[in-house]
């Protein structure tokens, strides 16, 4: 067997019980991979050298095949309404027959870390069948020195390999495709995908796992911080604007989805950036559009025209086209990844609605409600059958990735808020002067201006109003934003219509709290729509 690159020589792949390999490449950079990537015919470079992929039948996510080792140490601490439970036992032969379909294959390892906060770090290992999904993942997670690769210890080991296929009766899951994680041995297992969204995410569920026990909140958030040191962070589920909202040129960014809040403040769990690229502008996203023509960055999806230039509005695919590529590709991004307590949380929701106005000031107890909730909507025409939009309430701004139950996190979230006195906001990046379909997007023009105020603190002085359906505090009257926006009744032609709509969202939010009630205290219970009338602040 072929072994090259800088390792630990006391962590090869045979300890983790790989045997009859091939070759196994160790930390090979950016180069090296893409040559070994467009080599074995796994991707096509772009006219300005981005590595393009196509991941086949998936081209996102597969959540309803995530599974969760569930024995004597994970049962009372995982969510199980929420994480697909899979035996020890199914687990383990899982593992023994991908480590058999390893024997004779070429593997790629890369050796990181997740987390730029030291004490809570989580040296990860990551080994994979395809060259691009080394370089996908390299581009991810923080990239440690060379002296760090010779003594590099793994806590989180990955190991993700698409050709193999799952067997449900004899593996204990759902389809061919699989992602098993087994928390406190610090191992995940991916077969039947190519996505490389799942390894990412994985790293992140662990650490959503480990975290919290430590007093550390893990955030499905974006984070950015102003030259005075006043961070803020953006929690907000995929096509909210997350990403967008937070690659600012006036703010430094410290990183796009993910993030800890500890006993020094936030910092990054990764050192790149995920960024979603149907329709992307360059003159609306200068930053992350500039990162789609840079050799090193991974286009997945992307349709390349007949001289390989990237066509971003060519959805063809599928609409979740991606561009991984390194933190330091954005030009005002932090080198350290880290900054203290956030001054500002903002919570973002794309309402499809037309009844969220544009932005509303947060109690913490309002705070911890929408963050449980975690609201935005789809619209019609996005997915088969979807005819009108459609609520969609994800808790944490990130189920999928939590293996908790939401009150943990929820009330650490609340008690940072409290400790650290951070104002919170609700913004609406969705549709107002009516639903889809009749309504126009939020200009992004004005979302930024009630952002800028809502960073720089000026917004705090406004006068407010309180929300006659959902409670909190609404500025009446923001300089260089249409006062009439703020209002979104006064938007719709028919305010019946507005009335009946808003009633309709409320009741949406309501029905789905009840499974939360129980876990929280009368406060939180009290900030649901109609359940507290707010003076305005």
């Amino acid at each position: 067997m072929t072994q090259t690159g800088l390792f630990n020589p006391e962590q090869t792949l045979e300890a983790l019980g790989f045997t009859e390999l091939s070759a196994v490449r160790y930390n090979l950079s950016a180069a090296e991979l893409c040559e070994e990537a467009v080599r074995a015919g796994e991707g096509t470079l772009s006219a300005h050298g981005a590595l393009c992929v196509v991941t086949g039948q998936h081209t996102g996510r597969s959540a309803k095949d995530k599974f969760v080792v569930r024995d004597e140490k994970t049962e009372d601490k995982i969510w199980w309404d929420n994480n697909k439970p899979m035996s020890p036992e199914h687990f383990e032969r899982l593992r023994l027959d991908m480590l058999d379909h390893a024997r004779g294959r070429s593997l790629y390892v890369q050796d990181l870390i997740g987390g730029a906060d030291a004490e809570n770090a989580l040296p990860s290992r990551v080994v994979t069948e395809f060259a691009w999904h080394s370089l996908f993942i390299r581009n991810l997670l923080i990239r440690p020195d060379a002296e760090t690769l010779k003594t590099f210890v793994p806590k989180l080991t990955i190991i993700d390999l698409p050709h193999f296929k799952a067997d449900p009766e004899r593996h204990g899951c759902r389809t061919e495709t699989v992602i098993a994680c087994d928390l406190e041995q610090g191992l995940v297992l991916i077969g039947g995908t190519s996505y490389g969204g799942e390894m990412k995410k994985s790293v992140f569920t662990a650490l959503n796992y480990l975290l919290p026990a430590k007093g550390v909140m893990p955030m499905h958030c974006s984070a950015n911080v102003g030259a005075a040191g006043d961070s803020a962070v953006f929690f907000g589920l995929s096509g909210t604007g997350k990403t967008t909202l937070s690659a600012d040129p006036n703010r430094t960014l410290i990183g796009d989805d993910e993030h800890g809040w500890g006993a020094d403040g936030i910092f990054n769990f990764e050192g790149g950036c995920y960024a979603k690229t149907i329709r992307l502008s360059a003159e609306a996203e200068p930053e992350i559009f500039s990162t789609t023509r840079r050799f090193g960055t991974v286009l997945e999806n992307v349709i390349l025209d007949e001289a390989r230039v990237p066509d971003l509005d060519d959805g063809r695919l599928t609409e979740n086209t991606r561009a991984a590529y390194p933190l330091d590709f954005i030009p005002n991004a932090s080198e350290t990844g880290t900054a203290g307590h956030p001054k500002t949380i903002i919570m973002l929701t794309a309402d499809a609605f037309g009844v969220m106005p544009p932005i509303a000031k947060l109690t913490p107890d309002q705070a911890m409600y929408h963050f449980l909730s975690g609201y935005t909507a789809k619209v019609a025409g996005t997915e088969k059958g979807v005819t009108e939009p459609e609520a969609t309430f994800s808790t944490c701004f990130g189920a999928p990735f939590m293996p908790r139950h939401p009150s943990e996190y929820g009330n650490l979230l609340r008690e940072l808020i409290s400790k650290h006195g951070v104002t919170c906001w609700l913004v609406n990046t969705g549709w107002t002067g009516g639903a889809y379909g009749t309504g126009r997007r939020m200009p992004i023009k004005a979302t930024r201006a009630l952002l800028s105020a809502a960073l720089d603190g000026s917004l705090a002085d406004a006068t407010f109003r309180a929300d006659e359906n959902f409670g909190f505090a609404v500025p009446v009257a923001v300089d260089g934003v249409d006062t009439a926006i703020l209002d979104p009744r006064s938007t719709w032609a028919d305010a019946d219509a507005y009335d009946a709509q808003a009633r309709k969202l409320a009741d949406m939010f309501v029905t789905n709290f009840a499974k939360f009630e129980s876990h929280v205290d009368g406060g939180v219970r009290a900030a649901a729509p109609g359940g507290l009338k707010l003076a305005a602040e």
